[in-house]
């Protein structure tokens, strides 16, 4: 049975809420598990690369739809994904640099994509040199603008497809979710403004509540254990390179979209499937892996031995994920 999920943005602003996801003292292991390598630097709120994933490809094999494997659970990207906002986000965030008198571009904030808006804002504003960068301000200003102009009802910012794949996940009695790096503030005004009421799903997993953002596969592990999934049973359907890598971190399955990046982009990644949009992504895609007859074989390069559900477990005071025993009629959301 599906948890419906269905809570105000400050329901679990407390601090003692956010105990499963803060940490007493620094983790010795975790800082050499996250050194992969990419393509991408990755900077994280304190501008310090933290976590990349190398991806090596093996030989790829031809998968049966028998072989693609059980699945639960559906993690669904928001930005790029869900919503087309992507383009929005880069406008609102030039004009921020903007009223700082820095110029730049639309396209500097590409490499940033999918990382959350600290390092997307701060990643471009260390690039370009800012001095005495304030990220908070600058996160602030950015959401101002972002909602007065991007993210209302009817600006087309919702993607054709994306409510009916939801709805047709459900009814197959998968669970679905939301696993955004973007602030919650940012996850409940596109949802609001591409039609996707927040019931419709079972999580709401947003950046608020983590250090580590994507290409780290905290997020996705989070939304795992809050669904009551394991990771080998969830889906991701990303749009972003480091969204991408994060679900091979978590070992999960991707669906990749071409929405924001190139599928030359995407490929060295290592997505299972690449579609056009959310549109394009059918239920059989999902549930067997669609018509691709080449499924590639990933093999990730750990540090440790690790289970990847450990990496989330190692950074809590206890074991136990909050909200997972929720009443069916309530809606379980974590964030800041």
């Amino acid at each position: 049975m599906a948890v419906r999920l269905l809570s105000t943005p400050t329901a679990l602003s407390h601090p003692a809420k956010l105990s499963f996801f803060s940490s007493p003292k620094p983790i010795s292991t975790a800082t050499s598990f996250f050194q992969w390598r990419s393509k991408c630097r990755v900077f994280t709120r304190k501008m310090v690369v933290k976590a990349c994933v190398k991806v090596e490809e093996k030989n790829v094999k031809e998968t049966s739809k028998q072989e693609w494997g059980k699945v639960s659970a559906v993690l669904f990207d928001m930005d790029g994904v869900l919503c087309n906002s992507e383009n929005p986000s880069r406008k609102a965030a030039v004009d921020v640099f903007a009223e700082m008198g820095v110029q730049v571009t639309a396209e500097d904030f590409a490499p940033f994509t999918g990382m959350g808006e600290a390092n997307f804002l701060g990643g471009v504003a260390s690039v370009k040199g800012v001095k005495e960068f304030n990220t908070e301000a600058a996160k602030k200003r950015f959401f101002e603008i972002y909602l007065d102009k991007y993210a209302k009802p009817n600006s087309g910012i919702g993607f054709p497809g994306a409510f009916e794949l939801i709805n047709e996940c459900k009814n197959k009695g998968l669970k679905v979710a939301v696993a955004s790096s973007a602030d919650r503030v940012k996850v409940d005004a596109n949802l609001a403004a591409a039609g996707l009421p927040l019931s419709m799903f079972d999580a709401i997993v947003s950046a608020d509540a983590f250090e580590n953002l994507k290409p780290a596969p905290d997020i996705f592990l989070a939304a795992s254990k809050i669904l009551d999934v394991s990771p080998n049973e969830c889906i991701v359907i990303e749009d972003a390179l480091a969204g991408v890598q994060a679900a091979n971190a978590a070992k999960m399955r991707c669906i990749a979209v071409t929405t924001t990046l190139t599928e030359e982009t995407l490929k060295p990644a290592g997505p299972s499937i690449i579609r056009n949009d959310i549109g394009s992504v059918s239920l059989d895609d999902i549930l067997s892996g669609g018509s691709d007859e080449m499924v590639q074989d990933m093999q990730f390069l750990q540090v440790t031995e690790q289970n990847p559900s450990r990496i989330l477990n190692e950074r809590t005071r206890n074991g136990s994920t909050p909200g997972v025993d929720v009443p069916s009629n309530e809606v379980f959301s974590l964030q800041g």
